[in-house]
């Protein structure tokens, strides 16, 4: 039933790999997240036989079922959709990495509940450019604040930024905002952020993440080009 995720993720390696040797980079400089979310545990499991180990839940709930369901296994799981922070303790304890941090509350959150939990994990800053009502994110005004609040954290460690940009078919389409998010990390070094707290960019999906690459993407986010159309029946 699901033959044909270890097939495409050979070739989503491979697109991978074209794409950084074009950019001039190593092809382990990009990361590969799996995002499986609503998919079954059966998928995540023929994933993780052809050798994938990061993957990306939107959900708290669903990605401690996964969690759960695979504790034989020694695979990273990043939550990528908006956290609530009413969830933001259930999310630090158990996850490995968080994407979307959009304000230093949250981030502040974030660090207590790991060092409660006695474990420390990577977050990222969500930060959204096109400044859409429909997604989350933090404004480019708000982002220095949130790097300021990471030098205080302990148990949590910004690692860099993620974008969300605007739905567009074309992948052209999407360049401009990945340059965007690029220049605001160079922004954020000139400033005085340490480059360890600027090392990840986390952007570009199944359509656009070649582009991503192309403007400095170390991490991409495939979902449907892995493991098919998502069912949202449930």
């Amino acid at each position: 039933m699901y033959s044909h995720i270890p097939r495409r993720l050979a070739e989503i390696r491979n697109r991978i790999a074209d794409a950084a040797g074009h950019a001039g980079r190593p092809p382990e400089s990009v990361r590969l997240i799996a995002v499986s979310k609503t998919h079954p545990i059966d998928a995540v499991r023929a994933a993780a036989d052809a050798g994938q180990v990061d993957f990306g839940e939107n959900k708290v709930q669903e990605a401690l079922q996964k969690m759960a369901l695979s504790t034989d296994t020694a695979l990273r799981w990043h939550l990528i959709g908006h956290l609530q922070s009413n969830k933001a303790r259930k999310a630090a304890a158990a996850v490995h990495a968080i994407h979307a941090v959009d304000s230093t509350d949250l981030l502040k959150k974030i660090d207590q509940a790991a060092a409660a939990a006695g474990r420390t994990l990577e977050v990222l800053v969500q930060v959204d450019l096109a400044l859409e009502e429909t997604k989350h994110g933090a404004s480019v005004d708000e982002v220095p604040g949130i790097f300021a609040a990471a030098a205080q954290c302990r148990s949590a460690t910004v690692v860099g930024l993620m974008l969300l940009p605007p739905l567009a078919e074309n992948p052209e389409d999407a360049r401009p905002w990945f340059a965007r998010l690029r220049a605001l990390r160079d922004q954020l070094g000139d400033s005085g952020v340490p480059p360890s707290r600027l090392r990840e960019l986390s952007m570009g999906m199944s359509h656009d993440f070649a582009v991503a690459i192309a403007e400095g993407a170390t991490m991409v986010r495939v979902g449907t080009a892995i493991f098919g159309a998502r069912d949202y029946s449930e």
